[in-house]
């Protein structure tokens, strides 16, 4: 199939390293950085901005309100900027701000915020498998794996480095912390804390994470104390808010504690299994 070697937007004019298919629809008023690659039936709105050294798939749908960083690859079917899947939308215009290094299967939604000047964020090295829909003004943080058909709701937060198995389901409002595992086929409407594995229906606690932990090179004394601290509050009666200063008055500190502390108290919809 024939290529155009020649970028298709005059703000990139001096950029002649970009290969884009002449059967891609972009808008001229796109903004695209060098060393792209652009398959036919990539279909481009106007407010767009990727950076460099992206490959875009065929079919994928890069709306208004993207903001692409670099070395992300976007495949088949997905589409960037949707629009919010929310009763609250009026046409406001909102963003969605990718990273760098992503990695996005085929039919990935992501939809943009609700209000104006919303933002969906996504950012550094995460991998979105095949089906996966972020919903409007989530915020994921860096190094996290979506499952297969993994769904998140608005105005979620994810931390770094947490995995989702296929078909985990994230409730409105809620919260996954650092390096946390959700297992497959579960659903969750309270928060799952940093360091945990939490699976089930009803959501249960399955212990600390320590796959992802020793990953991170987590000292394994550090580990101990994040263990005792979860054992105060999953196998405990106390409330969360005494939890908390029983955390602080019984397990050495650290960044990691801070962690969980901070997670505790900034809850706004309740830990899982409390």
């Amino acid at each position: 199939m024939k290529k155009s070697r020649v970028n298709l937007c005059p703000q990139n004019k001096k950029n002649m390293a970009s290969e884009i298919s002449p059967k891609a629809e972009i808008s001229p008023k796109a903004k695209i950085g060098d060393n792209c690659k652009i398959f036919p039936f990539v279909y481009i709105e106007d407010d767009v901005v990727i950076g460099d050294n992206c490959i875009i798939f065929p079919f994928v749908s890069i709306c208004d309100g993207s903001r692409i960083g670099n070395n992300n690859k976007i495949h088949q079917g997905s589409v960037i900027a949707a629009l919010p899947q929310d009763f609250d939308f009026c046409g406001e215009k909102s963003y969605v701000e990718i990273g760098d290094n992503n990695v996005i299967r085929e039919n990935v939604v992501i939809n943009r915020g609700t209000h104006r000047d919303g933002v969906t964020k996504i950012g550094n090295h995460n991998f979105l498998l095949e089906g996966t829909h972020i919903s409007h003004d989530t915020v994921v943080g860096t190094n996290c794996v979506f499952g297969y058909g993994t769904k998140i709701a608005g105005d979620c937060e994810i931390g770094n480095g947490v995995i989702f198995s296929s078909g985990a389901i994230q409730n409105a409002g809620t919260r996954a912390g650092d390096l946390s595992l959700i297992q497959a086929g579960c659903t969750f409407s309270h928060d799952v804390p940093p360091y945990v594995i939490a699976g089930g229906s009803p959501m249960e606690y399955g212990g600390p994470n320590t796959t992802m932990m020793n990953y991170a090179e987590i000292d394994s004394k550090v580990q101990k104390h994040i263990a005792n601290a979860y054992r105060l509050l999953f196998h405990g009666k106390t409330s969360v808010f005494d939890v908390i200063n029983q955390i602080k008055d019984q397990v050495p500190d650290g960044p990691e504690i801070q962690n969980i502390i901070h997670f505790l108290e900034n809850s706004k919809r309740g830990i899982m299994c409390k």
